[in-house]
């Protein structure tokens, strides 16, 4: 780097690297050979061979950046081939662009950010979002991107110009979301007389359009946000919308359609490639918290034209969450309090996963920390060196602006005029582990507030300083006085946090000492930015990190896969573990005792010489002890006064939970501050997506069955014209039934009757034409464990309490069916691998294993551990499930409800708001 740069500009420290030291000569480089596969036929969907990594980076990573980020046609001589071109394709563009546009003193400046920045992609201490490893330094536009938001107006051009944009950015792989409240409703009059369609009308083309260029080459759905605000008159038209095509779901999947993800029926169900929002204000949430009417406005007069009883809308927007998901719920005043630019316009919407929230027709580029990365030995957090981290990350954020290209030309000015950034991290729930604080817990939340304070008081803090050297951004005088405002709000924030241990409390001092600079520094000098950080879902560049947790997530679970080099993968103890109990006082001896127990069962409970009070630091998402909905809400509660956006995450509820467990989350997510909120409930949707790509899926708790030699010429062995059989009666959910079995005469069942419904009804004949399937299949050969493993766990309508003793509760006919087989024509061993058990038996593992249960423990809501024999253990190979969210669903018997990556073909697993596949980092929304 030769060209001289400005005096003014910024000097630059040492953290990471030696004087004369290139990064890349301090570690040690190894050759791999990168083959994955989609496990459920074989098929190679990516091979390159000999590709350059440090020695550190796990198998999982390498694969990962080398299938989604290396450029160029694989097999020819452009092709990236090492970790080193990567890095450099991407720095030395940022470096470039900060020496043209006059960020560095001087060249030595410039030559420690370079160094700075490279060590610290080179040993996964951060990570630049996806949009910036596809497109930085290639021949493509320069996009840098990853999350957008559009506007659309109350006219016919702009409502098709909304259908353009929005397609160009799926085109690209990116994610988009809107407010459409401006668009008038069903119940006002159009210029010419006749009545408007209403915004959800115009929904369903939306939804198509994003349904076709998703299926037009993308492996994944398109990620789109949709906002309505409380107010528009068509709202509850809006928050029933995705309820009713979940009915919709239901009856055809019953009648026999194909209704799974994927499935070549489930086109003719609407509204599902958006997440949908309802946006409410403070005056509503007042009408529902005192039992009072709220008026909707027209939209084009503004005046009320119909009252409603705002518990009653509230209620109904719980009930549509609590059936399908859908409508999150986003707080207007809180959003718009924290909000640097009012005078250049409110904020409307946000982004697919809700952590960017800004301007209409904007973008935000996200980059994210491991918090991992700086964790000190003696289990304290480096605060000094995280700061210095963000002080470099920030600034290559900001530059990437200078030469970053967008999808429309609206986004392009207003992006470039307001400049906002999305500086976040992840790793916080293995960070919390590691340091003996259980999630839900004061003390974890104190220490995930001081971080991230920390974090958006210093990347502020150097937006100031980068305003002194090359100016502040182009809307800031206009809302100087409500930026200053909002930086005061974040800093009596910062004041207010309390803190347990001395950990949190250095932190939230250094913190503060950030804030102070900043505010004195941006009263000067204003501020580079409108915006600095968001918490993402950093699904895939949280894989590329090696990251045990994503964004502000807690632990999945305990236990989770390792991909081995040369191929494989092993059933491993989350590391951050051993790390944990050490924290909390536990010698050697005893850490080996409670991993290998951790190993073995999956969860702590009853682990020997673990304390019970210290059980709640191994508490998961998901488990024999997961973490209770509104210990995730309080933890978003307590971090979002620091962010400048907002936090992508999702509550997940038990199945169990009710309606109005989830107005309560939704209302005390207005009390306690949040900007947006979204909550799922286990099984709630009818249609799971549970099938994709070359293969149909097992039921998520079933055992894989085990490989067998395809016959090319099978051969059907009949049943003799006499053949013993037996009938049983049963009741699932209230509807009654008969099966008929017959069986050959030397043992085996050869087919199956089915007699459910009024004869000649739909029902009645769907399953005649099953059960024929069924029993030519098992004529042919095919194991009846096969079928059991494919149909045990299938969810829909009737469901419920059973007369069996055996199979007290069935998620389906067909559940309860292939169970009651199992238990009669199977024997114990193979039963057991399905773990499919009569009372008798439970029972007796119960008594035998861990004697009467305690059922005063039980009263006081302790858990009796989950009976499992010898058999069941011994027949779980780890090579019987392909991912982490697999191997939970064979420890906890029940399916989770994710997507199966569709390259792939692996259960994913939750991150924020999104999923992301373990095998090849793809994302079911905005990366």
């Amino acid at each position: 780097m030769t060209k001289a740069v400005s005096k003014s500009g910024l000097n630059v420290q040492r953290v990471y690297t030696t004087e004369g030291v290139h990064p890349y000569d301090e570690v040690t480089w190894e050759h791999r050979d990168v083959v994955m596969t989609n496990w459920r036929d074989g098929s190679v969907n990516f091979e390159q061979r000999g590709v350059e990594f440090p020695d550190f980076w796990s198998v999982n990573a390498t694969n990962i950046v080398t299938s989604k980020y290396f450029r160029g046609a694989v097999g020819t001589d452009v092709r990236e081939r090492s970790l080193r071109q990567l890095i450099d394709r991407v720095v030395l563009k940022y470096v470039k662009a900060g020496v043209d546009h006059g960020y560095f003193a001087d060249d030595k400046a410039a030559e420690i950010f370079e160094h700075e920045l490279t060590w610290m992609l080179l040993h996964q201490v951060f990570s630049f979002n996806s949009p910036v490893w596809f497109n930085v330094g290639t021949a493509s536009p320069q996009q840098v991107s990853a999350c957008f938001i559009l506007a659309v107006d109350d006219t016919m051009e702009s409502i098709l110009n909304w259908y353009r944009e929005e397609g160009l950015i799926f085109k690209g792989g990116s994610g988009a979301g809107l407010n459409l409240s401006r668009i008038r409703s069903s119940k006002e009059l159009l210029s010419s007389g006749g009545t408007a369609s209403g915004p959800v009308s115009f929904m369903r083309g939306a939804d198509a359009s994003a349904g076709t260029i998703k299926s037009g080459g993308a492996t994944r759905r398109a990620a789109k946000m949709v906002v309505l605000d409380v107010d528009h008159p068509d709202v509850e038209e809006f928050i029933e919308t995705k309820m009713r095509e979940e009915d919709k779901v239901r009856a055809l999947r019953d009648a026999g359609f194909d209704m799974d993800l994927g499935g070549k029926d489930i086109v003719s169900v609407q509204y599902q490639n958006a997440n949908n929002s309802v946006r409410v204000s403070d005056e509503f949430m007042h009408a529902v918290e005192s039992g009072g009417q709220f008026g909707l406005r027209s939209r084009q007069t503004g005046e009320v034209i119909e009252h409603v009883d705002a518990k009653s809308l509230f209620g109904k927007l719980s009930q549509a969450a609590w059936a399908c998901a859908d409508p999150g719920i986003q707080y207007d005043g809180i959003i718009n309090d924290w909000h640097t630019c009012p005078e250049s316009g409110r904020i409307t919407a946000s982004n697919p996963c809700s952590e960017y929230m800004h301007l209409d027709n904007s973008s935000c580029n996200l980059a994210s920390l491991n918090l991992m990365k700086f964790l000190r030995e003696d289990g304290t957090f480096d605060g000094a060196r995280f700061a210095k981290a963000v002080e470099v990350v920030i600034t290559a954020m900001d530059i990437s602006i200078c030469f970053a290209d967008f999808p429309t030309e609206p986004i392009a000015d207003t992006t470039r005029k307001f400049r906002q950034l999305g500086i976040g991290y992840a790793n916080l729930g293995a960070l919390l582990m590691a340091t003996g604080h259980a999630y839900d817990s004061d003390g974890g939340r104190a220490l995930a507030a001081a971080i991230t304070s920390l974090m958006t008081g210093t990347a502020y803090r150097r937006s100031a300083e980068l305003a002194g050297v090359v100016g502040a951004y182009d809307g800031y005088k206009q809302n100087a006085e409500a930026h200053q405002r909002v930086m005061r709000k974040h800093a009596a924030a910062n004041d207010l946090v309390r803190t347990y241990h001395s950990n949190d409390a250095a932190v939230q001092k250094l913190a503060t000492t950030e804030w102070q600079h900043g505010l004195e520094i941006g009263a000067r000098n204003g501020w580079r930015n409108a915006q600095a950080s968001v918490l993402a879902p950093t699904g895939t560049i949280g894989l590329m990190m090696d990251c045990d947790t994503t964004g502000i997530e807690p632990d999945l679970a305990l236990v989770k896969f390792k991909k081995l080099v040369g191929g494989g993968s092993m059933q491993i103890v989350n590391q951050t573990v051993p790390r944990a109990l050490k924290a909390l006082g536990y010698q050697q001896e005893q850490i080996e005792a409670i991993v290998e127990f951790i190993g073995e069962h999956g969860h702590v409970i009853d682990a020997p010489g673990l304390r019970p009070e210290h059980y709640e630091v191994f508490d998961c998402a998901m488990g024999e002890r997961s973490i209770a909905p509104m210990g995730h809400v309080r933890m978003m509660a307590a971090v979002q006064p620091f962010i400048s956006g907002a936090i992508s995450k999702t509550v997940n509820m038990p199945e169990a939970a009710t309606v109005e467990e989830v107005e309560e989350i939704y209302f005390q997510g207005w009390k306690l501050g949040l900007k947006a909120l979204a909550i799922y409930r286990d099984n709630c949707k009818v249609g799971q997506p549970l099938s994709a790509g070359k293969g149909a899926s097992s039921s998520a708790s079933a055992v894989a069955p085990a490989e067998t030699v395809i016959e090319y010429r099978p051969v059907r062995k009949r049943l003799p014209k006499k053949r013993p059989s037996q009938t049983v009666s049963f009741t699932v959910g209230g509807a009654e039934g008969y099966l008929h079995a017959g069986s050959y005469p030397d043992d085996g069942l050869g087919e199956i009757f089915i007699k459910l419904g009024k004869q000649g009804s739909t029902l009645a004949g769907v399953m005649d034409a099953f059960s024929m399937s069924i029993s030519v299949g098992l004529q042919y050969g095919i194991p009846l464990e096969f079928y059991v493993s494919k149909f045990q766990n299938q969810r829909f309508e009737p469901n419920g309490m059973t007369d069996d003793p055996d199979v007290r509760i069935a998620t389906s006919v067909v559940d309860y069916l292939f169970r009651r087989l199992a238990l009669d024509y199977l024997p114990y061993e193979k039963r057991a691998e399905l773990g499919i058990f009569t009372a008798d038996e439970r029972t007796a593992q119960v008594s035998s294993d861990y004697g009467q249960v305690d059922l005063e423990a039980l009263q006081v809501g302790v858990e009796a551990p989950a009976a499992k024999t010898e058999a069941v253990a011994a027949s779980k190979p780890v090579t019987e499930a392909h991912s982490s969210t697999e191997l939970i669903e064979l420890t906890l018997g029940k399916a989770a409800d994710a997507p199966l990556c569709m390259t792939c073909g692996t259960k994913m697993r939750p991150a924020g708001s999104c999923y992301v596949c373990e095998g090849c980092g793809s994302t079911s929304g905005c990366s």
